[in-house]
């Protein structure tokens, strides 16, 4: 009887395993004192304000310190955006000095840092960053420059629409302790918060694949997400902070919704990178009909003027009217210049990766969203699945990405079908998202436009 050699280079004793768990702590002094941060910033928040939060909450806050440190480490990035919103979000607390009022009559809350003044800033960045990258897709000379300066401004967009998520939480304390909630309670709140997951998870794929040129189609259905919010702010009113209905009174929202759209929005980065595909793969094209991408692009993109349309006069309003044009405009244009926009394209593989990860992730976290869901619908309403056409659809969506990544994985999905898939994906998981709140009712129809 032989006995095998043990090999030394797998287990969790192993000295690669130690290395590795070595390797995870040996960090600079910059990223310690990032932890350090963290921890104590959370441990004060935590012991200050107990009393306010329940015992799911504190759980929620407790776990939160350890993540955020995770990802500080993970992406480096993310500890500069991180201590930026703090330090500006705290900023703007203390100018408010407990009243509300003062938002109108201080200088940098009234310009800057209030909830709407942020995030207005925040839609006119978006738009400026979509601008410059689709400059840079086009530009001969100093491409790189005007990319970085796009990759610059979206991150600013960032940062202000999460100093407008923060701040936005505190003002709706100032209104009443009983008023106060996280804000991600209605289609205003819940649109800013899906432009800048979409555009933190871009911003990582754009520095892991190092290549900029994805930037300028991913921030198409970004600023067409903008559009909608200021639409909807100037004709619904949106940005007044409501009292929550009696279902939202729950911490699970806390959780269920921000999983949600991070599903949400990295569907759509995997569909507009299966555009940006699509586009590579006919870019010698010359049959109309073989052009099937760029003519769904207009589809889409024209949507929301078609839905829309109609202002309180009759007919569509000038808004859309404009929005329509641009679209149009926008679609003329990539048609015209796909071989230029193709030419700046990364690879097949590298798309078809982006893809992949993108679905990947959003699946994930989509799922989670799905179960914590079902948990939350047990406390309100006293079942976990009642067939509500929200729920109807996001299961729909859910068994979509599910057979996608089932043929990717088991069958080797690749290529122009898997992005073809991608961007059907994106159409049901649009509905999933706003058409189920436009056309159907049913338990969530407190989210109705």
């Amino acid at each position: 009887m032989s006995v095998l050699p043990v090999d030394q280079t797998e287990g969790p004793d192993s000295p690669a395993s130690l290395a590795l768990h070595t390797s995870y702590f040996k960090r600079s002094v910059w990223e310690w004192l990032f932890a350090v941060v963290v921890v104590v910033a959370g441990l004060f928040t935590f012991f200050r304000y107990q009393t306010s939060m329940d015992v799911y909450e504190k759980w929620i806050l407790l776990g939160t310190i350890p993540t955020a440190v995770w990802l500080g480490w993970l992406w480096n990035p993310l500890q500069r955006l991180m201590l930026a919103v703090a330090s500006l979000s705290l900023l703007a607390i203390y100018a408010y000095q407990g009243d509300l009022a003062r938002a109108e009559t201080v200088f940098w809350l009234k310009y800057f840092l209030s909830s709407q003044s942020a995030i207005l800033w925040m839609s006119m960045l978006f738009f400026m960053a979509t601008l410059f990258y689709w400059v840079g897709v086009f530009a001969k000379a100093r491409a790189q420059g005007l990319e970085r300066i796009a990759s610059g401004l979206l991150w600013v967009a960032v940062t202000m629409a999460l100093i407008g998520t923060m701040v936005r939480w505190y003002e709706s304390y100032l209104l009443g302790p009983d008023i106060g909630h996280i804000p991600v309670s209605n289609l205003y709140e819940v649109f800013v918060m899906f432009c800048w997951m979409t555009s933190v998870f871009y911003l990582y794929f754009e520095a892991q694949y190092k290549t900029r040129a994805l930037g300028a189609f991913v921030m198409l259905v970004v600023s067409a997400a903008v559009g909608f919010l200021l639409w909807y702010t100037v004709e619904r009113q949106a940005q007044e902070i409501q009292p929550l209905v009696p279902a939202l009174k729950s911490w699970w929202m806390k959780l269920h919704v921000p999983a949600n759209f991070i599903g949400y929005g990295t569907f759509a980065l995997a569909a507009m990178v299966a555009f940006a595909y699509l586009i590579k793969q006919q870019a010698t094209q010359t049959k109309w009909y073989r052009l099937a991408p760029l003519w769904l692009l207009g589809i889409v993109l024209c949507f929301e003027p078609i839905v829309f349309r109609k202002s309180s006069a009759g007919g569509m309003s000038d808004y859309w009217a404009l929005y329509f044009g641009i679209s149009a405009f926008i679609v003329a244009g990539i048609l015209r210049a796909r071989r230029v926009i193709a030419a700046k394209l990364p690879d097949f593989e590298v798309l078809d990766d982006v893809m992949y990860k993108a679905i990947a992730v959003g699946f994930a976290f989509f799922t989670v969203a799905t179960v914590l869901g079902a948990l939350w619908a047990a406390e309100a309403w006293g079942g976990y699945w009642s067939w509500d056409p929200k729920e109807t659809w996001a299961l729909i969506v859910w068994l979509n990405y599910a057979a996608w990544l089932h043929m990717r994985l088991m069958k080797g999905l690749r290529g122009t079908v898997a992005a073809w898939w991608a961007l059907v994906g994106l159409a049901i998981t649009t509905f999933a998202f706003i058409g189920v709140n436009m056309f159907l009712s049913g338990l969530h129809s407190y989210g109705t436009l």
